[in-house]
């Protein structure tokens, strides 16, 4: 599937239509070059989940965790009628140097916890990813919009 974000403006509208993609998947896959965007959308995901957290990049501590509780208007939709709240894990292996270091972290623990996992530059975990994680492009596009694939 394609969605197109279209500006910064419209990219919780965006959010909302990916979490309504989400289905039984749980690990999500998050490719893009360097300012592509991928924190900025794994934010707006968190935020339309209904985290009130502070959403930052996991960039030095490697992953944040989160809880979510849906709001009000999200609480009917397919993805929350089985969930009154869950647990999130925003992962970003961007300063990973060895495969190491992410066995030391316990990586198992995260991605098969059936929790929500969102894994930014998981090109430097390929080997060790779920077979089933999802994965998730996003490329800016000469207008400045994004096309988020999955």
């Amino acid at each position: 599937m394609e969605i197109r974000i279209t500006d910064i403006d419209h990219i919780r509208e965006v959010a909302r239509e990916f979490i309504e993609h989400i289905g039984d998947h749980r690990v999500f896959a998050f490719y893009g070059k360097m300012g592509a965007g991928k924190t900025t959308f794994v934010k707006a995901i968190c935020e339309e989940l209904g985290v009130d957290d502070v959403i930052t990049s996991p960039t030095f501590a490697i992953i944040n965790e989160y809880t979510a509780t849906p709001p009000t208007a999200a609480a009917n939709s397919s993805f929350f009628s089985l969930h009154s709240s869950l647990q999130i894990y925003h992962f970003d292996f961007y300063r990973i140097k060895k495969l190491e270091e992410v066995y030391d972290m316990g990586y198992e623990d995260y991605f098969y916890s059936g929790s929500l996992c969102f894994i930014e530059w998981p090109e430097l975990i390929e080997e060790i990813l779920p077979d089933d994680a999802v994965r998730v492009s996003i490329a800016e596009q000469e207008d400045g919009s994004r096309t988020v694939t999955f």
